[in-house]
Order: structure tokens, then C-alpha cells, then sequence
């Protein structure tokens, strides 16, 4: 599902990624871990396609079969709405629009159908238990639920990976473990890949597989 080799990131001199190598299955639940600073988050970024890294010799970065570093960024836009979800920390809801609005605006942007979309997006509202918030903008929900509105946003366009960086970071505990349990309820639903950026234990014990970075490797 994901191959990566030599993955390099500088920002100016500061070398960030120092030459990382992954493989992750279909289907796999991997988390990342380690100390502020040692990469995680940029790693993330890249391998969302959201960051771009330094070219090198040997470097690829392959996601459900396509190279994405051979894509003009049209086309990399086009494949990141298609096949890529992402979950942050603080939701990304934009205010002024209702939790349905939110989850649609992917599918949107993808010119799909609208009436098929928001159907989609009302489905998956009422698999994440919001069938009674469809309507509420984001100041009227609880954190908890503004992050399963984030969650039914990174679902609409049914993508392949799908990309959370500290998304329990911002939870009350039982908020967090409702999230934790919800990403392991839809891999078995939808047999989705998520990789997953946290300083929560407890999560990222709970993955099929724990990497640790530290200072911009990722250690065996």
C-alpha cells in the first residue's frame, strides 16, 4: 500500500529525514511515536503527499500502486482528494459550515455528484452516531464529536489510507478511546490503512505495528 526508500527532508540546513525507509500493508494499523523533534509529523506530511521530499538518488515514495513523485501538482492534488483521508488534532472544521457541509466538502471537490455525496455523508454521520448534529455548525458540538465529523470528512471519497496526525490529542480520555476503538471498528468495516502520528501510548500500543523515530530515522 505504502513504499517509501530514502526519504530526505531539509529545511535549509536543518536535516529533518535522514534517509527513511517503510513498507505498509493494505490493511495495516501502524502507529508512529517518538520525542518532539524527531520527525514524525513531517514524515507524515510526506507521505501524505502534503510535503514534497528533497530529491535523491533512489528516492521513491509509492501509495496504492501509483509513484506519486512522478505527479505535476494537478494530478497530485486530484490523487490526494481521491485516495488519501487525513485526521488532525484540532479537526480543521470550517466554522461557518454545518457538520454535513464539512464531511461533503471532499466529495465536492472531486466534482462528484451532490445528492450522492450528501447521502454518503449523512450515512456516515449516522455510522459515527451524529444523526441528530447533521445540522449543527462546529461551536455547537463537543470536541469528541467534532472529531468524528473529521473522521466522516477523511471517509467521504472512500479513500485507500488514511492519515491521522495526534487526532486524540485534544480529547477528554473517554473521547480518546471512543476515536481509538472507532479506527480499528473501520479498518474491519472498510479494511482501510491508517498510519497514525501519536504521543498517546495506549494507542499506539494498540496498532498492529509501532515504529519509532528518532532523529529523523526510523529505528529497527
Amino acid at each position: 500500500m505504502i513504499l517509501a526508500k530514502n526519504l530526505h527532508k531539509y529545511y535549509e540546513s536543518l536535516h529533518v529525514l535522514k534517509g527513511v525507509d517503510l513498507h505498509i500493508k493494505k490493511g495495516e494499523i501502524v502507529s508512529i511515536v517518538g520525542a518532539s523533534g524527531a520527525g514524525k509529523t513531517t514524515l507524515l506530511q510526506i507521505l501524505g503527499t502534503l510535503d514534497l521530499p528533497n530529491k535523491q538518488q533512489n528516492t521513491v515514495l509509492e501509495i496504492n500502486g501509483s509513484s506519486v513523485l512522478n505527479l505535476k501538482d494537478t494530478a497530485l492534488s486530484k490523487f490526494r482528494n481521491q485516495h488519501l483521508g487525513f485526521i488532525f488534532q484540532f479537526h480543521q472544521l470550517l466554522p461557518e459550515f454545518t457538520a454535513l457541509e464539512n464531511v461533503c466538502i471532499p466529495g465536492f471537490i472531486a466534482n462528484r455528484n451532490k445528492k450522492e455525496v450528501e447521502t454518503e455523508a449523512k450515512r456516515l454521520l449516522t455510522y459515527l452516531g451524529l444523526a441528530e448534529r447533521v445540522d449543527h455548525k462546529p461551536s455547537e458540538l463537543s470536541g469528541g464529536e467534532q472529531q468524528r465529523v473529521a473522521v466522516a470528512r477523511a471517509l467521504i471519497n472512500k479513500p485507500a489510507v488514511i492519515f491521522a496526525d495526534e487526532p486524540s490529542g485534544n480529547l477528554d480520555t473517554q473521547s480518546a478511546e471512543m476515536l481509538h476503538q472507532l479506527f480499528f471498528k473501520l479498518r474491519e468495516e472498510f479494511n482501510q490503512t491508517f498510519v497514525i502520528v501519536t504521543h498517546n501510548e495506549d494507542l499506539a500500543n494498540m496498532a498492529d505495528r509501532k515504529l519509532v523515530m528518532k532523529d529523523g530515522l526510523i529505528l529497527e
